[in-house]
C-alpha cells in the first residue's frame, strides 16, 4: 500500500500519501487504508500530533483515482470515503497539519480542508473541479462554507477553477505560505505535540463539534446525492472511461 505511517520524533507522525508516479492520486484501497490510519493514531499514546504530506515535486494529491473508476466502473461507498477524511468518519483528536504543494484538487483538497491547519508552497493550486465533470465533492460541501463562507464556498464549487497559494490565504483556505511546506508542518506539528494533550484533545473536539454534528446529520444526504449524480451522462463518461481524466481549470 502507497501510504506510509512514520515516525518523525517528539510524538509527530507523518502521513505520506506515496504515489507520486499518479500525482499522489487515490484508489479505494488508499482510501481503506487512511481510514485504518486515522483509528490507529487515535488509538495510540505516542502519536500526539500528524503532519499529511504528498511524495514527489507536482502534487500533494490529484484526488481520486479515475483510473481506477474506468477499470471498475464504480466510486468507492460513501462509509469508505468518509472514513478516509481525517475527523470525519474516524473521530480524530490529534491534532494533524496538511504540508501542500503542486496540485491540491479534488479529494487531495478534501483531504487539506479537514486537517486542522494548511500550510501551503508558493506553487500549490487548490480546486475542486467536481462540478465541470458531473461529479460531487459530497462531505465538502458540508464543511468548506465553515472555513471560507458560504459565497465563497459557492464560488470555488461552482466554477472549478483552481487557486493560487496566496488566493487561498486570503480566502483562508490555508493557514500559511512557505517555501518548504512539509518543514514548516513538522514545526508546527512538533509546537502543537507539546502542549497538553488532554487540553488539545478536548478542545479540538468542541472546536469541530458543531462541524462533526453537520455532517453527521447530511451524511444520508450526500449518499444519496451520490446515488443521484452517478446516473447522469457527464459522470457515467468519466467512470466508464469514454471521458477525458478530470483537470481543474488553472485560469
Amino acid at each position: 500500500m502507497s501510504i506510509e505511517f512514520e515516525a518523525a520524533g517528539d510524538g509527530v507522525f507523518v502521513v505520506t500519501l506515496n504515489r507520486p508516479e499518479r500525482l499522489n492520486a487515490l484508489d479505494a484501497g488508499h482510501k481503506a487504508a487512511l481510514g485504518d490510519i486515522w483509528r490507529e493514531a487515535e488509538a495510540r499514546d505516542d502519536v500526539r500530533a500528524i503532519v499529511l504530506r504528498g511524495a514527489g515535486p507536482k502534487a500533494f494529491s490529484a484526488g481520486s483515482d479515475f483510473k481506477e473508476m474506468k477499470a471498475t466502473g464504480r466510486t468507492v461507498d460513501t462509509d469508505t470515503l468518509a472514513n478516509a477524511i481525517p475527523s470525519v468518519g474516524v473521530e480524530l483528536t490529534k491534532p494533524v497539519v496538511a504540508a501542500l504543494h503542486g496540485y491540491v484538487i479534488g479529494f487531495g483538497l478534501t483531504l487539506a480542508i479537514h486537517c486542522d491547519m494548511r500550510v501551503a508552497a508558493p506553487d500549490a493550486r487548490l480546486a475542486f473541479p467536481e462540478v465541470e465533470h458531473g461529479m460531487l465533492s459530497g462531505i465538502s460541501d458540508i464543511t468548506l462554507p465553515g472555513i471560507v463562507g458560504e459565497a465563497a464556498a459557492l464560488e470555488i464549487m461552482l466554477t472549478g477553477r483552481a487557486y493560487s497559494a496566496d488566493e487561498a490565504r486570503e480566502i483562508r483556505l490555508v493557514n500559511r505560505i512557505a517555501p518548504d511546506p512539509h518543514g514548516e508542518a513538522l514545526q508546527l506539528a512538533r509546537a502543537l505535540a507539546g502542549n497538553s494533550m488532554s487540553a488539545t484533545r478536548l478542545t479540538k473536539k468542541l472546536v469541530l463539534a458543531e462541524r462533526r454534528a453537520a455532517i453527521a446529520r447530511h451524511l444520508q444526504l450526500v449518499a444519496q446525492a451520490r446515488v443521484d449524480i452517478a446516473q447522469s451522462g457527464r459522470h457515467a463518461s468519466v467512470v466508464d472511461g469514454g471521458g477525458a481524466q478530470p483537470r481543474a481549470r488553472m485560469d
